[in-house]
């Protein structure tokens, strides 16, 4: 029987492992997918474009042809006119003029366009020039924006329990290191004894109420307040998650007997997952100033790495664009000479938007606690004072 029953025990924890990864592998897979097609879209629209050569064209080589040819031999007399006269003439050139689609809307080149387009950065630098590509551009960002927003807020709150656990833990440790230091062996020992007889008191009948407990303990008046109360709510603790381990047991055991319960309740299982979504980020509580550090330490990683194929960027202007990438800002002032090495910066791209986005998040809550407080220090010092009459 022990042996036919660990496979069985392996096989349910496999399973509850898929269920609990699938919705997030199902968003990321999504997104994934609404990528490659758009990319496939735009290569084939835009990149396949006939490219019609104006009569403003033909103006704009004329005049450059009037401008090289007025040139006088001394280029110390006529440099300022030169420059001037090129530089309104080139205000008026279009980008279409000197481009072919087909080098521009590669694959790879489309991919990289639509990643821009719903994470919302868009550098400029690449632009659907049809109008059916224009209209296609809206329809792709109107379903592709919401998504990519998903996917933020679903590994965000990955992100979140991660950080929120490790911050915990390591406040934990840190409060272990300072008891440790501080706390004496006698009151150290004091401090067990009564948190085991506490513990050993509790039996689980009924969910008490405080006032039931403090009417059960007899001698309850005799300890200090302080240990009085903190034995009061160790117990009701206790309780409460004996009375859900018993609950547990009682559900496990209802449906692990039958198959058909066991589905439904896997699916009911998946279907909160899916309700859970954005619920861990309204809980995290870190500060802001270790948030900062994160974020700077990993554009940091980034502008390091990036120079190695972008060779006109070194690690400054490689920090300032990661920054304003992840910040979703996208001037489109510096542009990547190979935009398909950076696809393989996608996934940091997205983790980068989601760290960003935590650090949004906490810089509202704590904004809203400053407006809070303010608000009501004014409230406090417009209500008039309560005058107090003799009696």
């Amino acid at each position: 029987m022990a042996s036919t029953s660990q496979p069985l025990r392996g096989k349910r924890a496999c399973k509850k492992i898929f269920w609990a990864v699938f919705p997030h592998a199902c968003f990321i897979l999504s997104l994934v997918i609404y990528a490659f097609l758009g990319a496939l879209m735009f290569s084939h629209i835009e990149g396949n474009r006939k490219v019609n050569l104006s009569e403003e064209y033909r103006k704009f080589l004329q005049s450059l042809w009037h401008i090289s040819r007025n040139l006088s031999d001394n280029m110390t007399e006529n440099e300022e006119i030169f420059r001037e006269k090129i530089h309104r003439l080139l205000s008026t050139a279009e980008r279409d003029w000197f481009v072919n689609p087909k080098d521009i809307w590669t694959f790879f080149g489309s991919l990289f366009f639509c990643c821009t387009v719903f994470t919302t950065v868009g550098y400029g630098n690449t632009y659907p020039v049809t109008r059916i590509g224009k209209y296609l551009c809206m329809l792709y960002a109107l379903f592709g924006i919401p998504l990519m927003f998903l996917v933020l807020t679903d590994m965000g709150d990955i992100l979140a329990t991660v950080l929120s656990k490790s911050y915990n833990e390591f406040r934990k440790l840190q409060s272990k290191i300072l008891a440790s230091k501080l706390c004496s062996g006698s009151t150290c020992n004091k401090g067990d004894e009564l948190k085991s007889g506490a513990q050993s008191k509790v039996v689980v009948n009924e969910p008490l109420t405080i006032m039931e407990v403090l009417k059960s303990q007899a001698g309850g008046k005799r300890k200090p307040v302080k240990y009085r109360n903190a034995e009061i709510f160790e117990m009701l603790i206790a309780r409460e998650s004996e009375c859900i381990k018993l609950e547990r047991n009682k559900s496990i055991e209802r449906w692990s007997s039958c198959p058909e319960l066991a589905r439904g309740k896997t699916m009911s299982r998946v279907i909160e997952n899916f309700d859970k979504i954005g619920k861990q980020l309204e809980k995290l509580d870190v500060p802001i100033v270790l948030m900062v550090l994160v974020i700077f330490v990993y554009i940091s990683c980034a502008a390091a790495i990036l120079p190695n194929w972008e060779t006109r960027l070194d690690f400054q202007e490689a920090f300032y664009f990661c920054f304003i990438t992840l910040t979703t800002i996208g001037f489109g002032d510096t542009q990547l000479e190979h935009p398909k090495f950076f696809l393989f910066f996608s996934l940091y791209i997205i983790i980068g938007m989601e760290i960003v986005f935590i650090a949004f998040k906490l810089g509202q809550d704590r904004l809203i606690c400053l407006y809070k407080k303010v608000i009501s220090f004014c409230g406090e010092k417009k209500m008039p004072s309560k005058k107090v009459y003799p009696k």
